[in-house]
């Protein structure tokens, strides 16, 4: 940086400029040369008159010099007789007289007696005198020096004029003969000392310590904190065991505080701080405080999709997930329950401590309705309710207080193959079913609409046995075969093979739905609730080889499903009335 203030520093020539300025042992060598009057040297005089202008100072010559009174230092403590040193400008001047100065000659005297006892790294002390373009000129005993304005001090100097007229201590960056010129610096002794300073608080300092400090700036991230000589990072998150989104909330520039000593990195000079470590961890005992079951009361400061953030005390939140805020209500965003602000009172469900972390529940503050739902209505017991919503499965009834039971398509009806509740039921119906099921645990309740009435395949060898002729109404046609409704409900089929001893190409050819058949019951299979019928046998009395003949037939000329009871869906689109 010296280097580079070589154009600077021909801001000094200009305040000695004295050409070929002789020695020390030059000036002062001798009688010889005062005797003859050498020009450019320094001899001694006399001061034979003081005027009100200057003095009139004996050299020895045949006349005596002039020096004007702005030239001494301490005019007023000036007196004839006193012995002063002047330089030899000129022998005869044209008034007759010596040039002689005692400024030039205390000021040759300075810059030998500075270049010969103080070297470059030297430190002496300066006046501030004056500013100039780019720094300040500094007077060192009597020599001029300049101190550029980045050397003033630490960091940016924006006034230059507090400094002038006051004396600092100041390091010799470079001196330059040729130039006359001498550059200093403060910054270089104030870093030192700085360093020194610094050093020794470091060297001082313990983990675990409390100190305080000025805070220097604060950040989004936390706040630096002079501690004497050493800044320390206050991250944010250890001001407080508490929330909080900015540092700015609990501190201010320029503001003391004391705090604890968290990690020391002497290398690298940083220190890490902490706030908070001043008081307890409220989570050492937290498990204690808030045992799983118990009752507490927070504020909710934190609201996101999932859920709900409750500050139980400073520094300890809990969460209440959006699955615990009721045991009714579907709720997808924990803002529908629940405001920024608002007290709450809630349940806790878990703690873990290591993760600092808290499940809390609003729901739990009442009895599971599943619980008291299951005593109120025991599996068997019939109970009346709305359809409120249907699927493809099932249709979902409304029992009390926005519980909804389902009954599942298997459980609609014991003769029908259901594949689809609008089969039945629409929404707003009401409906008797049965408690098949209550699970508490995962909040479901089954019903049943067919166990309101007795299984009619329960006693079906008491009604129909192979053989019997029976009577009932056609209900739908297929390309197959038309369904028959019996007694009790129950389905049975007549495949196309057993409409007619002729050839029956087309079912809608010759039955049709709303007709009264009487048909003769040739296949009965218990496992699988069909029951298979036959028209074309229905005039004649069948011995039971021929019954089974019809049996095997039927069979044989059935495709997989095509005897299914009440197909229903499945057949949408074929051939049918």
């Amino acid at each position: 940086m010296v280097k580079n203030q070589d154009k600077d520093m021909s801001v000094g020539s200009n305040y000695v400029e004295l050409d070929n300025m002789p020695t020390m042992d030059q000036l002062l060598g001798g009688d010889s040369i005062r005797n003859e009057f050498a020009v450019n040297s320094i001899i001694s005089g006399k001061v034979v008159e003081k005027r009100n202008d200057g003095a009139l100072i004996d050299i020895g010559y045949k006349a005596e010099g002039f020096v004007p009174a702005a030239e001494f230092a301490k005019w007023d403590e000036l007196k004839v007789g006193d012995q002063v040193d002047v330089y030899l400008e000129e022998v005869e001047n044209d008034n007759s007289m010596p040039g002689i100065s005692v400024q030039k000659a205390a000021s040759i005297k300075a810059w030998n007696r500075i270049t010969e006892e103080c070297g470059e790294g030297s430190v002496v002390k300066g006046l501030m005198r004056h500013r100039v373009k780019g720094g300040i000129i500094v007077d060192i005993d009597g020599v001029e020096a300049f101190l550029p304005g980045s050397q003033i001090d630490i960091g940016s100097v924006r006034d230059m004029d507090a400094y002038i007229g006051k004396e600092y201590d100041v390091k010799i960056l470079k001196i330059n003969s040729e130039r006359r010129n001498i550059v200093v610096s403060r910054r270089d002794l104030l870093e030192e000392s700085m360093r020194a300073r610094r050093s020794q608080l470091l060297a001082e300092m313990e983990v675990g310590q409390t100190r305080k400090g000025v805070i220097k700036n604060i950040t989004d991230f936390g706040a630096f904190i002079d501690l004497g000589g050493v800044d320390g990072l206050l991250h944010i998150t250890d001001m407080s065991w508490g929330r909080i989104a900015h540092p700015s909330e609990l501190f201010e520039v320029g503001q003391e505080v004391e705090v604890v000593i968290l990690d020391i990195d002497t290398q690298k000079e940083r220190v890490s701080l902490g706030y908070k470590q001043k008081t307890a961890n409220p989570w050492e005992n937290v498990a204690e405080k808030y045992p799983v079951g118990s009752k507490v009361t927070g504020r909710v400061v934190n609201i996101m999709p999932y859920g709900a953030f409750v500050e139980i005390e400073e520094g300890v939140e809990g969460l209440i997930h959006v699955s615990e805020m009721s045991w009714t209500k579907r709720i997808t965003k924990a803002g529908e329950v629940v405001r920024v602000g608002e007290t709450v009172e809630a349940v806790v469900l878990d703690i873990d401590k290591e993760s600092k972390k808290i499940s809390l529940g609003l729901r739990q503050k009442e009895r599971n309705p599943w619980e008291v739902l299951a005593e109120k209505y025991p599996v068997g017991s019939k109970i009346v309710g709305k359809v409120r919503n249907m699927t493809s499965y099932g249709a979902f009834v409304e029992i009390e207080n926005d519980i909804d039971g389902m009954i599942h398509v298997s459980d609609m009806s014991w003769t029908r193959k259901i594949n689809n509740p609008s089969e039945i039921l629409k929404p707003g119906d009401e409906v008797e079913a049965v408690i098949l099921d209550i699970n508490a645990d995962q909040q479901r309740i089954s019903l049943g609409l067919k166990q309101t009435e007795n299984d009619p395949w329960a006693n079906i060898d008491e009604q129909y046995k192979v053989g019997d002729l029976v009577k009932g109404k056609i209900t739908k046609i297929t390309a197959f075969g038309a369904f028959v409704e019996l007694s009790n409900k129950i389905d049975g089929l007549i495949h196309i093979s057993q409409i007619s001893k002729e050839h029956v190409d087309k079912v809608k050819d010759v039955l049709k739905v709303g007709d009264e058949v009487e048909a003769r019951v040739i296949k009965m299979d218990h496992d699988e609730r069909r029951i298979g019928l036959s028209l074309k046998a229905a005039n004649e009395h069948y011995s039971a080889e021929e019954l089974k003949a019809a049996e095997e037939e039927y069979t044989a000329a059935l495709t997989p499903g095509e005897d299914m009871v009440g197909i229903g869906e499945a057949f949408e689109g074929l051939d049918i009335q």
